[in-house]
């Protein structure tokens, strides 16, 4: 029990120095954003006798995602043999406000499931040591949209057919298939919030404006591609093909926020993910009010002209001026 409370208490640390650099601007923010919008996604989906179950499987699919993503599990395998029964506690506390959402429903099985497939993510192995290099080398996509690959090496080659399968089998109401989309826009979403080196970005970029044209492009149409079996079984239900366009255009929108918020922060990871995740927050809360296509339209106006003006002033510093060159060249 000691090295489990000592475990416990270390990452809470963690998550009070992560907060500290996320600012108190961005987290008065961010948390009664992603608060209202949990809780409202909770809420609607607990009462229901089929989303209901939605829930024990996102929270799966998000734990496993972020665990296979952590950087310590290699010092914890070699400081503590155990170290697994550590994590699946940490995974059952952070699963079990979403628990006892699904009791106060009278979703007994569903909160038991919730409680059991959380820790079963502490069994899943790091993603940059569950494939051999000659096995890396192979994609589906682009070595350029290296995004997409990391995100498929992440868990993405089993979350997408898990979500679609899903989505199969509710396709009769759009509730399947929509919470499917959200599924992998939360997948899509782990993967753009870590940034690139500096010398990768500057390999590919000529200019700020081709950079973003180039990411935009790449980012947006794999997300149609991957997104266009959800979007089938959208227009072959209820939704029909005028909702399905709606919800298209919608969802393609948000991926394309999510990439331009990357490099509006780039190079800070903290901020990024913050920031992302305060985006799709507000995206998801705010439709049908009617400030919200101002405020749309404001977000982004503000996040193309921060993410040119932050390109352009990372690659001025890695690329010096022939006047910066000569200077340190006398030095």
């Amino acid at each position: 029990m000691i090295p489990l409370r000592a475990y416990l208490l270390l990452r809470g640390r963690l998550l009070l120095r992560l907060l500290g650099e996320v600012g108190v601007v961005r987290l008065a923010l961010l948390g009664p954003v992603l608060a209202v919008m949990l809780g409202r996604a909770l809420v609607l989906a607990a009462p229901h006798p089929i989303g209901q179950w939605a829930v024990p499987v996102l929270v799966a699919l998000a734990l496993a995602s972020a665990h296979r993503q952590r950087a310590d599990l290699r010092f914890l395998a070699t400081s503590a043999p155990d170290y697994h029964w550590w994590v699946a506690a940490e995974y059952a506390l952070v699963a079990l406000p979403a628990a006892v959402v699904l009791l106060a429903f009278g979703g007994w099985s569903a909160a038991a499931l919730t409680l059991g497939l959380a820790p079963a993510a502490a069994a899943l192995p790091p993603a940059r040591e569950s494939r051999s290099t000659r096995q890396r080398a192979h994609s589906l996509f682009r070595s350029e949209a290296f995004e997409w690959v990391s995100g498929l090496r992440a868990g993405g080659h089993w979350a997408w057919p898990a979500l679609l399968a899903g989505a199969v089998w509710q396709h009769e109401t759009p509730l399947g298939p929509g919470l499917a989309l959200l599924g992998w826009l939360l997948v899509l979403l782990g993967s753009y919030g870590t940034p690139e080196p500096l010398a990768m970005l500057a390999v590919a970029a000529r200019t700020p404006q081709q950079f973003l044209r180039r990411r935009l492009a790449l980012g947006t149409g794999y997300a149609a591609l991957t997104g266009a079996p959800f979007f089938w079984l959208l227009a072959a239900g209820p939704a029909g093909v005028g909702g399905t366009l709606a919800v298209g255009v919608f969802w393609l929108g948000l991926v394309a926020l999510l990439i331009l918020t990357k490099y509006a922060f780039y190079p800070n990871a903290v901020h990024i993910r913050t920031t992302q995740a305060l985006v799709v927050g507000v995206a998801l809360l705010l439709p049908g009010h009617p400030v919200y296509p101002v405020l749309l339209l404001v977000a982004v106006g503000g996040l193309v002209w921060q993410s040119q003006r932050r390109l352009r002033a990372v690659l001025g510093e890695y690329r010096p001026t022939p006047e910066r060159h000569a200077a340190r060249s006398e030095a």
